[in-house]
């Protein structure tokens, strides 16, 4: 039996492997506009920025902050065990460019918007590597405007 919970996989094609394969690598990886140099996610086939239509996949730091957050503490899923963290979070090469995903590592309790985290990868079936994003611990301070 799998250690790793059950999730529903997605359909990958030529269209976004770049972002399901990428973990592969350890990287994360949106399209990014040849012309204006805007990251485009989820995959489009032009630029929303410029229209361009010449997107190439390219890898990310990695980095980001949490935007916003729930916990979970219903079984929607068997075998997806409550509670489980998801999250909002801000890909820092760009304002606005946001995943959602899982966060681990993590007690539900000790989460914060804003707080730093960083990419990691659940490998799966067929190659495909799964974005969760968890805590970084070398982060030195928040990088997240807070509104007080």
């Amino acid at each position: 039996m799998s250690d790793k919970p059950f999730r529903l996989l997605p359909a990958v094609g030529p269209h976004n492997e770049h972002f399901w394969h990428g973990g592969a690598e350890g990287e994360l990886r949106f399209l990014r506009c040849d012309a204006c140099s805007t990251y485009v996610h989820p995959p489009l086939p032009i630029c929303p920025e410029c229209l361009g239509r010449a997107l190439t996949p390219e890898a990310v730091s990695g980095r980001a902050t949490v935007h916003t957050y729930t916990v979970n503490h219903h079984p929607w899923i068997p075998g997806f065990d409550p509670p489980y963290i998801v999250a909002i979070v801000d890909i820092e090469e760009q304002a606005g460019l946001r995943l959602t995903t899982n966060l681990v590592g993590c007690a539900p309790e000790d989460v914060q918007i804003g707080m730093p985290v960083k990419v990691c990868f659940e490998e799966r079936d067929e190659g495909i590597h799964i974005p969760l994003f968890e805590p970084d611990p070398n982060a030195a301070k928040c990088r997240a405007e807070h509104i007080e």
